[in-house]
């Protein structure tokens, strides 16, 4: 790579996720809430959005267990099926962008990014932390391995946010985007660390994750007319997640994997390479990207982007502002057009429903849409769909794409380097 993430940016992605971040002194890691803290392409047909109106497949809804999820059909606005590259094909330049926490607290942030999608045709994942469906006056339901019952890291919400945010994520999946986990509790110190968590006890986080979302109905006593069930099966639905802090993954993929998850998304840093599996699952890593202004570069998501600028503070001096908004913005597109314009590995970001420093690092992510958005072979999807792809194609093709390094361009240009490639794929399919 030929530099490496400052110590501070390794520290802060440890402290990620729309919950606690005990490396900086947040409050809440996400919004600042009070006493509740919170923490892309393919096209078709509109299915509806919103908290009325419009199903996934233009059939009625089929109410799943107490009501809290239905059965709707296929969900809107997906791409078409995914097909192998052709010989000698460019690869598409595919970027995710991706959201820990995904709780609504009224700042307008959710539909914010919901709307700049909706706009540039983009798809995103939203990691949703189970405990944002679930009252606080039911928390003690939740019991957090190796941690006393009801205790989070993060806050719960109020009955209003979980209201707003189940409205959210009804529209999110509407709008073909992706619903996966990013667990509950967000624990990431002390004795109850997800660090030490065992697959058992991961298999439990992930259970009661799933419960929040399928039995909220019931945990809130809302009715079908006071709030409408979430248009999709979680348990089909849910196939990736990140864990808290990107810790713990070593002990959640053998859990993972049993359940039958896709991927995960929890690895504590990777490089703008092609990706590859890890125990049968795609390991999908945030990556380190250039700085602008630095030797070292920084994790691909606002918080590490923060913890280089003011360290302890989300609320540093206005006069900084300005100049921190340009640097994480320019950070984002360096990162995209070092892949784009080179090896085109996918480019993974990450981020939170969070106003530090006067929001600059969500208009960073807007700018840095904006730019992407509409370039040739760009397609900015979510996980899920990104996944989708992968499996379609010639491991041999994916083998040659991931010889590539960062910034390394192929030889010969794509043709000469991809024909190659799938030559041997196909030479392997007749031989067997």
């Amino acid at each position: 790579m030929g530099t490496e993430m400052r110590d501070i940016s390794r520290r802060g992605m440890l402290g990620l996720g729309a919950g606690a971040a005990a490396a900086v002194g947040l409050a809440g890691c996400g919004t600042a809430l009070g006493n509740h803290s919170d923490g892309v392409g393919g096209s078709g047909g509109r299915g509806g959005s919103g908290d009325s109106g419009g199903h996934g497949g233009g059939r009625p809804a089929r109410p799943l267990g107490d009501g809290s999820t239905s059965f709707t059909g296929k969900q809107p606005k997906q791409p078409g099926k995914p097909v192998p590259l052709e010989p000698g094909e460019t690869p598409p330049q595919f970027v995710v962008f991706s959201w820990d926490g995904a709780g609504d607290v009224g700042n307008g942030l959710f539909e914010r990014f919901l709307k700049l999608s909706e706009e540039h045709d983009a798809r995103m994942t939203f990691f949703l932390s189970g405990l944002y469906l679930l009252p606080e006056s039911k928390k003690r339901m939740y019991l957090p391995p190796n941690n006393a019952p009801g205790a989070s890291d993060i806050g719960y919400l109020t009955d209003g946010h979980i209201r707003s945010t189940l409205k959210n994520l009804r529209r999110a999946w509407l709008d073909g985007h992706e619903i996966g986990t990013h667990f509950n509790g967000h624990f990431c110190g002390g004795t109850g660390t997800v660090e030490n968590w065992t697959p058992a006890q991961w298999k439990s986080e992930i259970a009661q994750a799933k419960a929040f979302v399928k039995e909220w109905r019931t945990n809130t006593g809302w009715s079908e007319d006071e709030v409408p069930s979430l248009p999709f099966d979680y348990d089909k639905e849910l196939v990736g997640g990140r864990t808290p802090c990107l810790k713990g993954q070593d002990n959640l993929l053998p859990a993972a994997r049993e359940l039958g998850w896709r991927y995960d998304a929890s690895s504590p840093g990777g490089t703008q390479v092609w990706p590859g599996k890890k125990e049968g699952i795609w390991d999908l890593p945030l990556q380190a990207m250039p700085f602008p202004g630095h030797t070292f570069e920084v994790l691909s998501m606002d918080y590490n982007i923060l913890a280089n600028q003011s360290v302890n503070s989300t609320q540093a001096p206005p006069a900084n502002y300005p100049a921190w908004r340009e640097q994480a913005t320019e950070s984002y597109i360096a990162g995209f057009t070092r892949a784009y314009e080179t090896n085109r590995a996918p480019f993974f970001i990450g981020n939170h429903f969070e106003e530090w420093n006067g929001g600059i690092y969500m208009d960073a992510v807007e700018g840095a849409l904006k730019h992407i958005a509409g370039k040739k072979d760009v397609r900015m999807v979510s996980f899920r769909q990104f996944v989708d792809w992968l499996d379609v194609q010639d491991e041999a093709v994916l083998e040659r794409l991931r010889s590539l390094g960062v910034g390394e361009e192929p030889s010969g240009g794509w043709k000469t380097f991809l024909d190659e490639g799938t030559a041997t794929a196909h030479s392997s399919a007749d031989a067997a």
